[in-house]
């Protein structure tokens, strides 16, 4: 009777106070727990762990190290002159396209991740616009590594008709396609309707899942610079092999030390040979003088 009294009057004490100052909820021991204002109910994870502090830590540092890296690199070739040429502004282009998604992608892609259910809060617009440069950046990237193996291959296999002016006309060329390509890919679901990127109703976004745009993105941006950048530098380990097999079979020249030997065993050679001859002719003209001198 007593037990029944203190529920009720436990009840009351809670419509009393309302649902903002007080809530009930049960324990695991079966007691009821008060939780004023907002505070966290006991066996529930606080919003922010501290793994959570920890990672997202890890993660800006990560964002900073590469744009400051990169940003590094992308000063050093501009400031430097004997940088311009070939294959630095290759690299410089590698470089860019690595500062533009640590600027632009990796931030946004941390904001979405910190988010309740990661949902994209920040409106249809800029989900599109993200997803682009993450689309286009990373896909430049890929390429500029395949232009670079393909600059070192015809340096290699082809170092007289590559010159100097061709090699500019060449790589100037290969950092526009590769820019022209990665933007056609990443821009496609919006220039033709190739799929919806952004989810209003789930507040979610993702790449276009349409299956077409889904073969031509991963052909265009990773099969396809992959089989190149993997064929062109077995070119090179051929080429490389062959031209140092040659090396190996080729007559080298004898040491100094070597060729010094064999050039006193020459002389001390032809010496012996004039003694010998000598001698011979010597021995043959006191034959014939006892001829002379016998017949005589």
């Amino acid at each position: 009777m007593e037990a029944a009294n203190l529920s009720v009057a436990t009840a009351s004490v809670a419509l009393a106070l309302g649902p903002k100052t007080c809530s009930s909820s049960p324990s695991p021991s079966g007691i009821l727990s008060s939780t004023p204002g907002n505070a966290v109910l006991p066996g529930r994870e606080p919003p922010f762990s501290v793994f959570t502090v920890l990672v997202v830590t890890l993660l800006v540092l990560l964002i900073a190290a590469t744009f400051l890296w990169n940003l590094l690199v992308l000063v050093t070739i501009l400031r430097v002159r004997a940088f311009h040429r070939v294959p630095h502004n290759l690299v410089a282009s590698t470089a860019l396209s690595d500062v533009l998604v640590a600027a632009l992608v990796m931030p946004l892609s941390l904001v979405s991740e910190l988010s309740t259910g990661r949902r994209w809060l920040l409106g249809r617009s800029l989900c599109h616009v993200w997803i682009s440069f993450d689309v286009l950046c990373c896909t430049a990237s890929i390429w500029n590594v395949a232009a670079i193996a393909l600059d070192r291959y015809w340096t290699i296999t082809r170092h007289l008709q590559y010159r100097l002016r061709t090699r500019r006309r060449a790589s100037a060329l290969m950092i526009a396609l590769t820019w022209a390509l990665s933007a056609l890919i990443a821009l496609a679901p919006l220039l033709f309707g190739w799929g919806e990127v952004y989810d209003a109703r789930l507040q979610r976004f993702q790449v276009s899942q349409e299956p077409s745009y889904a073969v031509f993105s991963t052909c265009g941006a990773f099969y396809l610079p992959l089989g190149v950048v993997l064929f062109v530098y077995w070119k090179i380990y051929k080429a490389a092999k062959f031209r140092f097999g040659r090396r190996g079979r080729a007559v080298l020249p004898l040491p100094a030390t070597m060729q010094t030997r064999s050039a006193q065993g020459l002389l001390a050679t032809s010496k012996r040979q004039q003694l010998l001859t000598v001698s011979w002719i010597s021995s043959q003209q006191r034959k014939l003088q006892y001829i002379i001198f016998e017949v005589g």
